[in-house]
């Protein structure tokens, strides 16, 4: 199977702010230490949790830039 890896970050300088925004929601969800924490022990719904939140906010900035809020 082809290893199809599209989890690039499209704009390099952007890499800082969504790693503090990842750490960000990890703490509302409750995982306070998630940068030292060992993803493998969490489980799929956890991690999931975090890209899902991290998705819904950057759909929510884009919407509300487009609507010039």
């Amino acid at each position: 199977m082809a290893n199809n890896n599209n989890n690039r970050i499209v704009v390099p300088e952007a890499r800082a702010a969504l790693n503090q925004m990842k750490l960000e929601i990890a703490n509302e969800l409750g995982m306070s230490n998630y940068d030292s924490m060992d993803k493998g022990n969490l489980t799929s719904r956890q991690n999931g949790y975090v890209g899902g939140y991290m998705v819904k906010k950057l759909v929510e900035s884009a919407q509300n830039q487009l609507a010039g809020k």
